[in-house]
């Protein structure tokens, strides 16, 4: 399985830099966790794969609207049916922009 989280985080490549500044290469890896989440569109639970950081993502904002970010290609097989199921059936007050306050 690729170690590759659905907000795009991925592998980065750097350097272990020793005391004597001698550098090896060494692959630094994204904090991926397995979680479960609730899916309105679905009405059910879904495990996915994902970072930590996009667990606290889609805490704040939910499954369904973290899916409509996500863009096609970082999208995993059973994370783009989501979507598509997630764009089809979002409710409308999802889907209208939020109004910006005025003075």
């Amino acid at each position: 399985m690729a170690r590759k989280c659905l907000s795009g985080k991925g592998i980065q490549v750097g350097h272990r830099v020793s005391h004597s500044n001698i550098k090896s290469k060494h692959r630094f890896f994204p904090n991926l966790q397995k979680k479960r989440f609730w899916s309105m569109s679905e009405k059910k639970f879904v495990t996915l794969r994902v970072s930590a950081n996009a667990i606290r993502t889609i805490d704040k904002v939910g499954l369904d609207a973290f899916l409509r970010t996500v863009k096609k290609a970082k999208a995993k097989p059973a994370a783009a049916t989501l979507k598509a199921k997630a764009k089809t059936k979002a409710p409308a007050a999802a889907k209208a922009p939020a109004k910006a306050k005025t003075k």
